[in-house]
């Protein structure tokens, strides 16, 4: 089987000539249809900003140097703007760590689900606001009609990131990149949030990139691992291989610092 994302040699620097600073250096990895992968590495690592480079979504001065992103066999990285916005929301959706500074203040949550269906000509109007109450329905937010009216300051954390994945799942895209999707929440709501997505997943038949720097969110819901360390991929392979017999000494450190996970 083909695999849906392959990043091959991706490099990406900040700034230009010799002050130019590589935040990530040759990096590649796959993702199979329906897998979880997951991207694991401390904050400033390049997890960050290897998925925002996917999706070509790096602000200057970053920039892609090297490699190439194959997503369903096209480069992504030498597609038109155009056909990118397209790829966007659409194909490859985007989980952010912090809801409150993506989901628009200003703006009710259904409203907004509803504009990531009208903008990729899924659904519009009446019909648009329907499939956000049952998005809304489908991330178990009760009363999701009601709430469908409501700002995202009137939510609670775990239900503005429901919000969130609604958005990410709306045009039932193959591929979601979750960028640290629990760190912003309590422990108890962060469990229900992982829970939540493995259901969706399995429905959907989603494959994920999951961006953490928590390796027990690793063991909970990755098929398999990628290490990253100052830039580079130190290891990866399947989940249970690389918590029983990590290769590389910072895998180590890492494992080490989460209770528990010792003889996984």
């Amino acid at each position: 089987m083909s695999p849906l994302l392959d990043v091959q040699h991706l490099s990406v620097a900040f700034g230009e000539g010799p002050r130019a600073v590589t935040a990530v250096s040759d990096v590649s990895f796959q993702i199979a249809p329906g897998e979880t992968l997951g991207l694991v590495g401390e904050s400033g690592s390049g997890k960050s900003v290897t998925a925002f480079s996917v999706l070509r979504l790096l602000q200057p001065p970053g920039r892609v140097v090297g490699g190439q992103i194959f997503f369903e066999g096209r480069n992504l990285l030498a597609l038109p703007e155009s056909e990118m916005r397209k790829v966007r929301g659409a194909r490859i959706s985007l989980i952010f760590q912090e809801p409150m500074t993506a989901l628009n203040p200003v703006m009710r949550v259904g409203d907004q689900i509803a504009e990531a269906l009208s903008v990729h000509g899924i659904a519009s109007g009446a019909e648009a606001r329907a499939k956000a109450a049952e998005l809304l329905d489908a991330v178990k937010i009760p009363e999701a009609v009601k709430r469908a009216r409501d700002y995202p300051h009137q939510l609670s954390g775990g239900m503005r990131q429901r919000v969130m994945i609604a958005i990410a799942l709306a045009c039932r895209p193959p591929l979601i990149i979750a960028d640290e999707p629990t760190t912003a929440l309590d422990v108890t709501i962060q469990a229900q949030v992982l829970d939540l997505m493995r259901e969706l997943k399995s429905r959907y038949n989603l494959a994920l990139l999951l961006i953490t720097h928590d390796f027990g969110v690793i063991a909970e819901m990755a098929d398999r691992v990628a290490v990253m360390y100052k830039g580079q991929l130190v290891e990866q392979g399947g989940v249970r291989q690389i918590l029983r017999q990590p290769e590389h000494d910072y895998t180590r450190a890492l494992l080490a610092a989460v209770p528990g996970m010792k003889g996984y």
